[in-house]
């Protein structure tokens, strides 16, 4: 009755679109379960697209991609007190390290193992979050090169994140960045990977790009910007969020609909039940926004209170088309003439990102390989 439809050629041509623009190595960020998207799902899709690594936050996600068939090179950054390096080592996974513990636990679980644990750094140049801080920098980078040159460690990257706070405040970030950089080549490594750009800066800081992108949103088809929709960037949208009709009912005017009777029917039509509810992350907020659905290619207005495991919507003139188990879908690619899910993230007063995220354990996803409608 749920489904998450993932387009599989959307996820290989965003990869694609943005390695077409950048012309260097794509890193293609799939935490939170893929955006929502489900991790697996987007990891495959994504180096079939020509992604040269996939990532995480943290290193559960990376371990459950290589226990799900994910081979290719993965990276994670967030580490837990606790986290244990030694399944990192193990799994061959790319560890982000932000500080001096982070560094001697790899090196630890390397020598351990027999092994030469893969690092990159993660270094803090203004986001205020993870990463080294500057007065950090030489001695880790220091001391990496000590156990670089004990056959210990290899360092492959350097990477920040951008606060997205206007075009002088990246170039700020970018100027601490390139400094870190040269004190990690001063200190006798050369990282073959070198990113700050996320999907916001890729798609429109080609200064920022160095020679490694790491995309998250933008590799899922939706803009990062407000202002500019996915269709504009060259960009597909890999979920359409379906459901199906599993009631309908005629009712008079005046007829109250779901909890609080807060909607009225103004005049006599036709009602569908959806089964889809906040428990699935469709928020309930939108009660009475004014969201919609396609059915029957056209578009309907969700009506009454949203309730935990369905929603009503007014079918109205299209009734005597309509039949149980009709699809719905309530947001996909609008390029199809399906509901952009910016109009919920609009409506709710929030990003398209967090409404992705959110989709329930309860919608299966469902890869698609093939052209949709």
């Amino acid at each position: 009755m749920r489904v998450a439809e993932i387009s599989l050629p959307a996820i290989r041509h965003n990869v694609a679109r943005i390695r077409e623009i950048t012309g260097g190595s794509v890193i293609v960020v799939v935490k939170a379960d893929g955006y929502g998207h489900g991790a697996a799902i987007a990891a495959g899709a994504a180096l079939e697209g020509g992604a040269t690594m996939i990532a995480t936050a943290d290193l559960e996600e990376a371990l459950s991609l290589r226990e799900q068939g994910i081979v290719g090179p993965i990276l994670c950054w967030l580490h837990g007190v606790h986290t244990d390096f030694a399944a990192a080592v193990a799994a061959d996974i790319e560890i982000g390290v932000s500080h001096s513990r982070h560094l001697e636990a790899v090196a630890a679980a390397a020598t351990a193992q027999g092994k030469v644990a893969t690092v990159q750094f993660k270094i803090d140049t203004g986001l205020s979050r993870n990463g080294a801080a500057p007065e950090e920098w030489q001695p880790l980078f220091r001391r990496a090169a000590e156990l670089v040159s004990a056959g210990v460690l290899r360092v492959r990257g350097i990477f920040s994140h951008l606060a997205n706070a206007g075009a002088e405040n990246d170039r700020t970030q970018a100027t601490r960045f390139d400094a870190a950089v040269e004190l990690l080549r001063a200190a006798g490594i050369d990282p073959e990977m070198i990113h700050l750009a996320a999907s916001a800066a890729t798609l429109r800081s080609p200064h920022l790009h160095y020679n490694t992108v790491r995309v998250g949103v933008a590799a899922f088809g939706l803009s990062p910007f407000a202002d500019t929709t996915s269709a504009q960037l060259g960009l597909v949208p890999a979920m359409t969020l379906r459901s199906e009709i599993v009631a309908l009912r005629g009712v008079p005017a005046g007829t109250g609909v779901s909890y609080g009777f807060n909607h009225i029917c103004e005049t006599a039509t036709t009602l569908a039940l959806v089964p889809i509810g906040y428990a699935d992350g469709m928020p309930r907020a939108l009660n009475g926004a004014g969201a919609w659905v396609t059915i029957a290619g056209e578009h309907r207005p969700i009506v009454g209170r949203i309730g935990m495991d369905q929603f009503i919507v007014d079918v109205g003139p299209l009734a005597g088309r309509l039949q149980l188990g009709d699809p719905v879908v309530l947001f996909g690619d609008p390029e199809l003439g399906n509901p952009p899910v910016e109009i919920w993230a609009g409506l709710m007063r929030t990003i398209n990102y967090e409404i992705i995220v959110g989709i329930g354990t309860r919608v299966h996803r469902c890869p698609v390989d093939g052209d949709r409608s």
